[in-house]
């Protein structure tokens, strides 16, 4: 039988012109091969389904094309799929293993996105993160809520220059005094198991140096947590969530800065209804971070890494989207709705709204914000930018950068 084509792939058109076709990648980063297949034969990758045998797959390239010598197309493609670790078999094993075998022996969680999402050199990096938060305040603030600590922020996780707004203003909520605290990292888990959390002991390594973990917070909340947690989980080696907000951090006070970094995976109950704490793992990290909050309290900063609404082309929605144009006004109308259940801290609210349609706009942030909103009950919020980007001219994400403090 055919083995089965990885489910975990990433799969988009073709950006080269005079190749065109379907691109396929790891996100995992297993294999860092990149496979365009043609368009002639995007259709017989169905059946890489673990149900049919090669035979199968060789007669129908032969009937396709009318041609016997077809037929070897079959072996080509099955060998480069392979190759590539793109199939279920003993090489795509075995590339797993190793690489998930290096990140757990590493002492240190490598910068996965410098030279990619942001610069790789730390002179730079200084000049171009400076230039993003130019012109914020200082974070201090004398009336309202605004004249209570800060609590946290969120912010979000696209690359920092398609964020720079929302970045700038939620950044601009933290003042010099926070430097002695400890930042707890609450960040999207893109490739995580769901109902878990993902924790790691490493320091994070970026261009400012290695920001130090605390490890005895580590430990507790794996322990609370039990099998809700995933210890050095993998996800930590190739996420961007967490570590876009440890540059941002080490940039504003230093590279020694002391975090907890948390990788949130989604919650089940967003496509199958109900709360996530209806199930044990959900109660399990939402008491441990909660009971993590109360016993800390201002020692900690939490920091959240999330974007909100992913529309159009590329997140497989009919319409072409447009920032602020179209269709997206009336997302932004719904973005700005939640939101508002983020500021009042009503995280039930702000979950009926978010499961809907099975959250048809795709709000790739909405396990941290609701465990964040769980986990420390007296959080208001103020939302400081919202904003819309589109990272391809056909598909658009939406983010903010909002404070958070006590009520």
């Amino acid at each position: 039988m055919l083995p089965r084509l990885r489910a975990s792939l990433d799969f988009m058109p073709s950006p080269i012109e005079d190749k065109p076709g379907l691109l396929i990648r790891d996100p995992f980063q297993y294999s860092h091969a990149t496979l365009i297949i043609p368009p002639a034969l995007i259709g017989f990758l169905e059946y890489y389904d673990g149900q049919r045998s090669a035979l199968d797959l060789r007669a129908e390239l032969v009937r396709a094309a009318g041609d016997v010598q077809a037929g070897e197309f079959e072996q080509q493609l099955s060998q480069a799929l392979s190759q590539a670790g793109f199939l279920e078999d003993e090489n795509y094993e075995r590339l797993r293993g190793g690489a998930e075998r290096s990140f757990a022996e590493d002492p240190v969680r490598k910068a996965a996105h410098a030279g990619g999402g942001y610069p790789g050199e730390t002179g730079e990096l200084t000049q171009t993160i400076s230039s993003y938060l130019a012109g914020g305040s200082d974070g201090r603030a004398s009336d309202g809520l605004l004249s209570k600590k800060i609590l946290g922020i969120a912010a979000p996780h696209v690359s920092p220059f398609g964020g720079i707004d929302a970045y700038r203003s939620a950044y601009a909520a933290l003042s010099p005094d926070d430097a002695v605290r400890t930042f707890v990292i609450l960040g999207t888990s893109h490739y995580g198991h769901p109902d878990r959390i993902g924790l790691t002991r490493k320091p994070f390594e970026t261009p400012f140096g290695q920001a130090l973990t605390d490890t005895a917070l580590v430990e507790k909340l794996a322990a609370q947590a039990g099998d809700a947690a995933r210890m050095e989980d993998y996800c930590h080696a190739i996420e961007h969530s967490i570590e876009f907000q440890v540059v941002f951090l080490q940039h504003l006070y230093g590279p020694n800065i002391r975090i907890v970094p948390v990788l949130c995976g989604a919650y089940r109950s967003l496509f199958q209804g109900g709360f996530p704490e209806e199930t044990e793992a959900a109660r399990r990290i939402v008491g441990a971070l909660g009971e993590m909050a109360a016993r800390e309290g201002d020692r900690l900063l939490w920091v959240l890494g999330v974007d909100m609404a992913h529309m159009g082309r590329r997140y497989g929605d009919p319409l072409s989207a447009r920032a602020g144009q179209g269709e997206m006004l009336a997302v932004e109308q719904r973005d700005r709705a939640r939101i508002e259940r983020m500021e009042s801290g009503d995280a039930r609210g702000f979950w009926e709204l978010t499961s809907a349609n099975g959250d048809d706009l795709k709000w790739c942030g909405s396990a941290p914000i609701y465990t964040f909103l769980k986990a420390v009950p007296g959080a208001r919020g103020r939302l400081e930018q919202y904003q819309q980007w589109n990272i391809d001219p056909e598909s658009v994400v939406s983010f903010a950068g909002m404070s958070f403090r006590s009520n």
